[in-house]
């Protein structure tokens, strides 16, 4: 059976089936369309337009058909085209005639709306938790690296020492706009489309207002056709993650590095490798590796939803349905890559000595050497070229770098002594610099901005699995539980670790 039976003669055609049913992946949203639909009850109650025992019927019936769900017993057959479908064809077993009036007011078009941002809303903040953990493992690994240092690089050519801290550290900061990002996004978000209908609202009694209240939306749409189209959210949310993996595969490019035996800079635990099949002697970084190769399908999923959204049409449109996949993918491939790096990174041995020494090479004090001649009154210019020219000079003749300055008039033993191993990255002091003093100020404020980002993701996880009222139909009692509470139940992402 078809919700469209009455107008269409016939049988849809099996390729027109193979093509438009939806049920294998939008069943994802089976719990926000029970939700949504029991929203819808209450309002419909709450309009008059069912009476308070037909709404306690579907209510039940909902609850009933949210529970086979959870519990994996629901059966879907063959002729549901949809997850909407499903639900709508086994509350009509269940309630009978009463069950035809479950869709009243109401289209797929802003039911699908509203469960793809219920279900949005609550993976994103999933995602943004999941983030926090990682920040965590970078900050306790950065707090135990001490005065660990290696090579800082521009162009991939060491450039200047900078604390192994300050270095994992610029990864948490990343990400922290990661969280930025994900939270903004959810904020944006927090619209109901339902009452919207198929593009125009109703010309029954109903209360867009109280039902967005019922699913803890911030709000309710302005406007109806731009409620069922709208999918802005969608491709936000494919940027954010795929931003959010281009940041991850930085990290597994660096770790796939850092690995290697020409790095040597850190081993990385067997539980967070892999071997070869072939080859007795390999310990490969798999899942740097993986977390590197991801951000290309994400960069894919978003291209593919902005390129299927720039030519539609108001109002909603069958190409719509696209949009459910890359998400779903996105959000479970960012979700096992952030898991696994957190554990990668949590658990990786760093190789100090291998770090430092590949710091302490003679011309990684050069600026140093520069900015002594200019607190000594020289142009920086010129500074700049003097010891650029006793770097060249030192390359060319074979002469180590710091007989040159040792003996050269301007710079002698006090440029000498930048020299020495470990003096170049204690000489950063600028505020957010890689020097010990800096540094040691930058995790006080990073463990803040960690606080207060958890306080944040507390903040709305709270508010979105609030129960705002009771999962009765209005007047008809006063059960606990709400269209809230039916998310929570299972589904509430985990707080931030503290």
């Amino acid at each position: 059976m078809t919700l469209w039976q009455g107008r269409l003669a016939g049988e849809m055609a099996g390729e027109v089936a193979e093509l438009s049913v939806s049920v294998s992946f939008d069943s994802e949203l089976a719990i926000d369309d029970i939700a949504g639909s029991k929203a819808h009850v209450r309002g419909l109650a709450k309009a008059g337009i069912l009476s308070d025992e037909e709404a306690s019927v579907l209510l039940e019936a909902l609850g009933q058909v949210g529970a086979e769900l959870a519990s994996g017993i629901f059966v879907f057959l063959p002729t549901d085209e949809d997850v909407h479908t499903a639900v709508e064809r086994r509350v009509t077993e269940l309630a009978g005639d009463t069950g035809a009036k479950l869709h009243t007011g109401r289209s797929r078009n802003d039911q699908v709306a509203t469960d793809l941002r219920l279900w949005s809303r609550r993976s994103l903040l999933e995602v943004a938790g999941e983030v926090v953990a990682l920040q965590e493992v970078l900050l306790r690994r950065a707090t135990e690296a001490g005065d660990a240092y290696l090579p800082g690089y521009t162009h991939m050519q060491r450039a200047q020492p900078v604390l192994l801290a300050h270095h994992l550290l610029a990864h948490g900061w990343a990400l922290a706009r990661d969280v930025d990002r994900l939270v903004a996004t959810v904020e944006r978000l927090d619209v109901s489309p339902l009452g919207a209908g198929a593009l125009a609202g109703s010309s029954l009694p109903l209360d867009p207002d109280f039902v967005a209240e019922q699913l803890g939306f911030a709000s309710r749409f302005e406007n109806s056709l731009d409620a069922v189209s709208d999918r802005d959210f969608v491709a936000e949310a494919l940027f954010d993650l795929a931003l959010l993996g281009v940041h991850l595969s930085r990290m597994g490019e660096e770790m796939v590095l850092w690995s290697s035996e020409e790095w040597g800079f850190c081993t990385l635990a067997d539980a967070y490798a892999t071997g070869s099949s072939m080859l007795p002697q390999k310990k490969n970084p798999d899942v740097a590796e993986l977390a590197r190769g991801k951000t290309g399908r994400l960069v894919g999923h978003l291209t593919g939803m902005l390129t299927t959204l720039k030519g539609l049409p108001l109002a909603y449109n069958r190409d719509l349905q696209e949009d459910k996949e890359p998400l779903f993918d996105a959000v479970a491939q960012v979700r096992a890559v952030l898991r696994a790096l957190a554990g990668l990174y949590a658990t990786a041995e760093w190789h100090q000595e291998r770090m430092q020494a590949a710091a302490d090479g003679p011309t990684s004090a050069a600026v140093d050497l520069a900015e002594l001649l200019v607190a000594r009154g020289t142009p920086f210019r010129q500074a700049h070229a003097l010891v650029a020219g006793l770097v060249r000079e030192s390359i060319a003749r074979h002469v180590p770098l710091v007989e040159l300055v040792q003996a050269h008039p301007d710079l002698g033993d006090a440029g000498a002594q930048l020299l020495e191993p470990g003096v170049p990255v204690s000489r950063r002091t600028t505020p957010g610099g890689a020097g010990p003093v800096a540094v040691a100020e930058q995790v006080e404020r990073f463990v803040r901005r960690l606080d207060v980002d958890r306080s944040r993701l507390e903040i709305h996880v709270q508010t979105l699995y609030a129960s705002p009222v009771p999962d009765t139909a209005p007047g008809a009692g006063s059960a606990p539980g709400g269209a809230a509470a039916e998310h929570a139940a299972g589904h509430a992402p985990p707080p931030p670790r503290a």
